[in-house]
């Protein structure tokens, strides 16, 4: 992880740490290791929020609907997925047998969650300050630069759409399939009572937005 370190610009103190952010749970089950990432994607999922809100609150003037979107657009999974593409963090990934031959290391989910984690090592390891300053390096160039987006909120456009319509508009979990460690949704949208659009995920979030992009589409051909 040298060259990891010297591309981020830090010194870092507990190098356990940073191993465990790189461990997925099917590597740490078979090695029968006591800790996985997940817990450190949780603390990195809320001071990548905290970084970015802070960050639009003292540079842009937008109010606060419209940082929430911009804010949205830098943290979800598509941007995470860039931001560990661009630091090739995918090669430090260790997953199990299993999933390795499943490709897991490549796995989008997977490698969105990684940046994650290593935020939050970063983070115990270093300080705040170091983390701000290494998730803003990486981060910035893609806000400040207008045609870089990473989300689309396809539930709110529907739901606008809807409104304005005056239909009901509702969402179905179809099924919810996989391991723990990488689940599977799939989720239906319907609007009044007739299915427009079927999504998958990782998450139920992903599946509603996917479920809800084909329903625009749908809609849109009205």
């Amino acid at each position: 992880m040298e060259k990891l370190f010297k591309k981020l610009n830090i010194k870092p103190n507990d190098i356990s740490l940073y191993k465990i952010a790189f461990s997925h749970s099917s590597y740490a089950n078979e090695h029968k290791a006591k800790q996985d990432y997940e817990r450190l994607e949780f603390l990195g999922d809320a001071i990548l929020d905290m970084i970015v809100s802070e960050y639009l609150y003292l540079n842009k003037k937008e109010d606060e609907g419209e940082m929430t979107k911009v804010r949205s657009s830098y943290v979800c999974e598509n941007a995470l997925y860039e931001y560990s593409n661009e630091l090739e963090l995918s090669q430090y990934i260790k997953v199990g047998h299993g999933e390795y031959k499943d490709d897991g290391k490549h796995k989008k989910a997977i490698v969105a969650d990684i940046f994650e984690a290593l935020l939050a090592a970063i983070y115990l390891d270093l300080g705040f300050s170091t983390v701000r300053r290494v998730a803003l390096d990486i981060i910035v160039p893609y806000i400040e630069d207008n045609n870089i987006s990473f989300f689309n909120d396809y539930k709110s456009a529907l739901q606008e759409y809807v409104q304005a319509e005056q239909d009901f508009i509702s969402y179905e979990l179809v099924s919810e399939e996989g391991p723990s460690h990488d689940r599977v949704f799939t989720i239906s949208v319907m609007i009044d009572g007739i299915v427009y659009g079927t999504g998958t995920g990782s998450s139920k979030k992903d599946a509603e937005q996917e479920a809800a992009k084909i329903a625009l589409e749908k809609v849109a051909l009205k």
